[in-house]
This record gives C-alpha cells, sequence and structure tokens, in this order.
C-alpha cells in the first residue's frame, strides 16, 4: 500500500517548492492538491465538515500552478488534483494543463475530480447547480477524446467542438488516470464509466465491499480505491487491502511551513 497526502496550498501554507521535496525525503508517494476557484460571499451551500467554512477555502493556490511547481522539485512524487472541478472549467484548456502537468512531470499526474459542493461557486461559472454532475460527466468524456485522438471532435449538450488537433498529449496512456471522488449514484456511475480509481473520504469496510461487488458486476472488478483525506492518528487500516484500497492519502492541516513539516515527520513515523 502506498501512502500520500491531501493539502490545501494557499498563499499561508507551506511552498509548493518546499513540499514537495519534504515528501520525497520522508517517503510520501503523491500528494493531492484540492481546488476551489473563489469562495462567493454568498454562501447557501453547507460547508463540507458543517459549521463556519476554514479560512484555507478562501485562500487557495491555483490548483496546477501548484502542482507544477511540485512537479519542478521533485523526482517521484505523484501529483493529484484533489479534488478538481471541471464541471465548471473549459474542458479544453483543462484536457491541456493536465496533459500539459503528465508531460513535464514525467508521467506523474493524477486527475482526481469531483462535482464540488459548492453550488454557489458552480452557478458564478454559468453552470446550473442542479446539472453539475451531467455537466462533469460530459467534460470528463471531452478530455478523453482530446487526450487520446489526434484529431478531436465532441458534440454534446454542453460541450461542443468540431475537429480540432490539440497537443500535448499524455506520456501516461492512454491518460493520466481519473480518480473520481464522491460516493452518490450518480458519483458511483461516473466511477464506473469514466474513472480509474475511486477517491473516498469515508472508511467503512462495508460501504468498500458494497462497491467493490458493484464494481464487479458492472465488469469494472479491478478499480482501485484511495481514501482519501484519512485521519492519521485514528484510522484503522485493517481489511483496507482486502477491498482494494492500494493508497492511503492522509490529510494535513494546512498552516506554516514549520508546523506541516512537523506533521509530515508524525505521519511517517507512524506509517512509512
Amino acid at each position: 500500500m502506498e501512502f500520500g497526502i491531501v493539502l490545501f496550498a494557499t498563499d499561508e501554507t507551506i511552498a509548493p517548492a518546499r513540499l514537495g521535496p519534504a515528501l520525497e525525503e520522508r517517503g510520501f508517494e503523491s500528494v493531492f492538491v484540492p481546488e476551489h476557484s473563489h469562495i462567493p460571499a454568498r454562501r447557501e451551500s453547507p460547508a463540507p465538515a458543517g459549521g463556519d467554512l476554514p479560512r484555507h477555502f478562501y485562500r487557495t493556490i491555483d490548483v496546477f500552478v501548484t502542482l507544477s511547481v511540485l512537479a519542478a522539485t521533485t523526482t517521484d512524487l505523484k501529483l493529484g488534483t484533489g479534488v478538481a472541478l471541471p464541471a465548471e472549467r473549459d474542458p479544453i484548456h483543462t484536457a491541456k494543463q493536465v496533459a500539459s502537468l503528465d508531460l513535464v512531470s514525467g508521467g506523474r499526474a493524477i486527475f482526481g475530480v469531483g462535482a464540488g459542493w459548492n453550488r454557489e461557486e458552480a452557478a458564478d461559472h454559468g453552470i446550473d447547480p442542479r446539472r453539475r454532475g451531467k455537466v462533469l460527466d460530459e467534460k470528463l468524456a471531452a478530455m478523453r477524446r482530446i487526450w487520446t485522438e489526434e484529431l478531436a471532435e465532441f458534440h454534446g449538450e454542453y460541450v461542443d467542438f468540431d475537429p480540432m488537433y490539440c497537443w500535448p498529449k499524455p506520456v501516461q496512456a492512454p491518460h493520466p488516470p481519473v480518480h473520481v471522488g464522491g460516493e452518490s449514484d450518480a458519483a458511483l456511475r461516473r466511477l464506473r464509466d469514466h474513472g480509474d480509481a475511486w477517491l473516498r473520504d469515508r472508511f467503512d469496510l462495508e460501504t468498500f465491499r458494497r462497491v467493490r461487488a458493484w464494481l464487479g458486476e458492472q465488469g469494472r472488478p479491478d478499480v482501485p480505491f484511495t481514501v482519501f483525506g484519512a485521519d492519521p492518528d485514528g484510522l484503522d487500516p485493517t481489511g483496507f487491502e482486502e477491498v482494494g484500497v492500494d493508497r492511503i492519502a492522509f490529510w494535513v492541516d494546512p498552516g506554516p511551513e514549520r508546523d506541516v513539516l512537523a506533521r509530515l515527520d508524525a505521519i511517517a513515523a507512524r506509517w512509512l
């Protein structure tokens, strides 16, 4: 089993150029960086953990800028969006960014995706929040065309482009692995239809077993699972390998360099 971290990159936390080498020095396999383009001042969507929305949500650095710096300062670390919000993004630009990250990193990109919890954020991008899952599915299908076809063409309800050329193509074949977040019925269908791995932020074995059985029925029995945003102090990994978990990505509180490095030391001492 591999071990990575999930860390919000902000203007107030450890710099990406310091983070990447620190992770490799300690033996971590991967890093996942969350994305928010902005946080609307008027917000009705509840925060993921309830209560007030933590400060770091408001201050995120662009995810692909962050991962590019991490790519430039490391050699083996896997570089993941955790998660990106493609429903809010232009699919042509995003396909190029993902492929470019994969190229400059030597094939280390992971494209973690989700529909997003903040409905007001989606609305500011011109997306009907009620349809953001369908928009995401179509944009993922369109990006797959761009990554895998020399002359890509797509005609859908939300994405429409005539034959076009778009380079670079990803180093990883057929494209960087798409890690799908979420556990709703729609998210699991997205995993089946568009995903190469599952990101799950709740950790009960019964759900893992249920989804593993369902994926087998759908002809996708070998989809790997990543336990995402886990508490390194309280997690019990018993049974994870049995249900196909191949990575645990631990949550690290965003903070100043000294605090983050101390937390990485503690996690590495216990788990690596």
